[in-house]
């Protein structure tokens, strides 16, 4: 895996949905660099308005996100969102929804 600077992809998001919505973490960039997957999650849930959901859409390259996104939401997070795996995409990624509950 290469690394790839963050300052120079494209957020997932610029501002707070007041609605649920899917965060597409699946780009050629996220493949690259789990680091990268991570950032743009806590991103995107920090986006969400309490109330709604995120659904994370992370890339195939990375495996199933038990192996690295759960942990990193709990310890962001903690009890302020509840998140669940919902499936694996026909194109290889993997759907995990996070509700955003504080």
């Amino acid at each position: 895996m290469t690394s790839v600077s963050h300052d120079d992809v494209e957020p997932v998001t610029d501002h707070v949905h007041e609605n649920s919505w899917s965060a597409n973490l699946e780009q050629p960039e996220h493949g690259d660099d789990r680091s990268l997957v991570l950032a743009h999650a806590v991103d995107a849930v920090e986006k969400t308005a309490a109330g709604h959901h995120v659904n994370l859409v992370t890339h195939g390259d990375h495996g199933h996100p038990d192996g690295y996104l759960f942990d990193a939401l709990d310890a962001e997070f903690g009890d302020s969102v509840d998140w669940e795996y919902v499936e694996q995409c026909g194109c290889g990624g993997h759907v995990t929804r996070v509700q955003v509950t504080a």
